[in-house]
């Protein structure tokens, strides 16, 4: 399986962009997809993730109320919706699949929030 993030930008504080993290494989609904961020200079950081058994989702403290993460099973796509966006939410953001021990990673997608 493929996976190819798309959807970032430059956006103003407060304002939002919507992340889709798109799959190659018919299987995608067995995948628990997780979208992580990583600035410069720092580490990876988990922002959010849907479960594949029940779309469980779970959330960064730092995102909670913010950021929501969807699955459209139809499209074979995971969105994130990123709602009153940060200067801190700056990073390149990717999207990772796992299945069993298998994870596989996005190219990632720039996400730049000015102040």
């Amino acid at each position: 399986v493929q996976l190819v993030e798309s959807g970032g930008g430059l956006v103003q504080a407060g304002g939002s962009l919507r992340l889709s993290c798109a799959a190659s494989t018919s299987t995608f609904d067995d995948y628990t997809i997780g979208w992580f961020r990583q600035a410069p200079g720092k580490e990876r950081e988990g922002v959010s993730c849907i479960v594949s058994t029940d779309n469980t989702t779970y959330y960064a403290d730092s995102v909670k109320g913010r950021f929501t993460i969807s699955r459209d099973s139809a499209k074979n796509i995971v969105y994130l919706q990123m709602n009153d966006l940060k200067p801190e939410d700056t990073a390149v953001y990717y999207c990772a699949g796992g299945i069993g021990s298998r994870v596989v990673w996005g190219q990632g997608t720039q996400v730049t929030v000015s102040s």
